[in-house]
């Protein structure tokens, strides 16, 4: 018996020794699996420019409320936000995402605001094998010709925005279009996605007229709008210049007693506010969110404003739920390291305010519901940021550019 008993004791000895050895080994193995102890995120955003009210300091404040939301830590180590002020330049977004990845320790770009420093940044992230996710810019060739396995584009993209928009115009009978178009990657992709929704709808573009970012007179491509005697004017360009482009419109009689109608192709609730109800009553829109759709939306949003004194728009509400789900999806991983990450980012669906059942596509594409908006009239709005009235909700398979219509090899077809 006492043989025996000795025996037991040697043996229970072993097993919780092994047992020790195995726990500390899982343990150097976590420690091992976020790279320097910290997991960090960067954005490379608009904080001063043109489109500083539409990403800038609401996207970054977004971030760091998931990050807040998330507990602040992810598998045992901080998680850490930067954000720098690319200033709208294409060469200071790449060389600085390329800094961050070579000595700056970040281990995701997770917002790149406008289409042409996102493109720059995403060749980087390709070069570097890190992952880059986007809700600011809107150009549909991250996810179509230009589409990496570590890229994610996650809000919204031109395809949807002309494929929902533009087709309902027509639909309504705005056959014939003329295009005040940004001049840059953009504004480009966006006449020519709207273009082709626009001829296949039975409609007619009969020009196009392109301003530079930040026109700061819009007269002349308006008397070329208006002598197009087009029964649209489509408008693809994005933040200030939208806005500056309506209130000239306004300004100048362009849809006077229904002459011409205005249809806005990436316009956000930030844009309505500052154009005004007055002046926005009517325009049609596509956005991917809206603060007031439901509880969901209303309580995260409410939560926002009170940082950022203004409701969010789809790429900020995009910032906070993509960022959100990079976290879950490290911590499923139980590793910061690029393919792990994205094969768990690409297998975990979304359901959140943000999106219902979301899920990111093989080329990065994340499919998910998009809105047909009309702007309200002033005697419709019955309180602060009760813009608009929905009127449509067109599923994501139906909004986004379908699998068959992409040149992204990473889609089997």
């Amino acid at each position: 018996m006492k043989l025996r008993h000795s025996m037991f004791r040697k043996a229970a000895g072993t097993l919780t020794m092994a047992a020790a050895l195995a726990c500390g080994a899982v343990q150097a193995q976590t420690t091992a699996a976020i790279s320097d102890d910290v997991v960090r995120i960067g954005m490379l955003l608009d904080m001063s420019g043109l489109y500083a009210d539409v990403t800038g300091r609401g996207s970054a404040t977004a971030a760091q409320m998931a990050i807040d939301d998330f507990g602040g830590k992810v598998l045992g180590k901080k998680i850490e936000l930067v954000v720098v002020d690319h200033q709208n330049k294409a060469d200071i977004a790449a060389n600085k995402a390329r800094e961050w990845f070579d000595t700056g320790h970040v281990d995701a770009i997770l917002d790149v605001a406008a289409s042409a420093p996102a493109l720059a940044v995403l060749d980087v992230a390709k070069q570097k094998n890190r992952i880059v996710v986007f809700s600011g810019p809107g150009s549909e060739r991250i996810t179509n010709d230009l589409c990496t396995p570590v890229s994610v584009h996650y809000a919204y993209d031109t395809y949807a925005l002309a494929n929902t928009t533009a087709r309902a115009m027509v639909q309504r009978g705005g056959k014939t279009w003329f295009f005040l178009t940004a001049d840059y990657a953009f504004g480009h992709t966006l006449q020519a996605s709207a273009t082709a929704v626009i001829n296949e709808a039975g409609g007619k573009v009969l020009g196009a007229a392109r301003h530079p970012i930040g026109a700061s007179d819009f007269a002349s491509y308006l008397l070329q709008a208006q002598a197009s005697k087009a029964q649209v004017v489509g408008l693809a360009n994005a933040g200030g210049d939208t806005v500056n482009a309506i209130k000239a419109a306004s300004e100048f009689g362009l849809t006077r007693n229904g002459a011409q109608r205005l249809a806005g192709l990436l316009l956000y609730i930030n844009d309505i506010h500052a154009i005004g109800l007055k002046t926005a009553s009517g325009l049609v829109l596509t956005e991917a969110f809206y603060w007031d759709m439901n509880d969901a939306t209303r309580a995260w949003s409410r939560r926002y404003f009170e940082k950022v004194k203004k409701m969010p728009n789809m790429s900020q509400a995009g910032a906070y739920s993509s960022v959100m789900h990079y976290l879950k999806a490290v911590q499923a991983a139980g590793t910061d390291e690029t393919a792990a990450v994205m094969k768990k980012m690409k297998s975990m669906p979304i359901n959140d305010f943000f999106a219902k059942n979301g899920r990111i596509r093989e080329d990065g594409r994340m499919i998910h519901d998009m809105y047909l908006f009309e702007v309200k009239s002033p005697a419709e709005s019955r309180y602060p940021w009760d813009y608009y009235k929905v009127l449509a909700t067109v599923p994501g398979e139906q909004a986004f550019m379908p699998a068959a219509k992409s040149q992204c090899p990473l889609l089997k077809h």
